[in-house]
């Protein structure tokens, strides 16, 4: 079973974008692998800005300065 996974910033997609994301994802790849849709998961990992690393600081600390 094919797996896709995305990390994203929290908030940065509504629930109406990460279905269309994974409504694409899964149909490029069902289409270039020629793997059924239906085999394929979409994992969507979404993650605080203080656990992104940007040029050696977090990515708040980035935004905040």
């Amino acid at each position: 079973m094919p797996v896709i996974r995305i990390d994203i910033r929290k908030q940065s997609m509504n629930d109406r974008l990460k279905k269309q994301l994974i409504e694409k994802l899964t149909q490029t790849a069902a289409g270039i692998t020629q793997i059924p849709k239906i085999a394929f998961s979409v994992i969507i990992n979404e993650h605080d800005d203080a656990n992104y690393g940007v040029g050696g600081n977090t990515l708040d600390k980035v935004r905040n300065q």
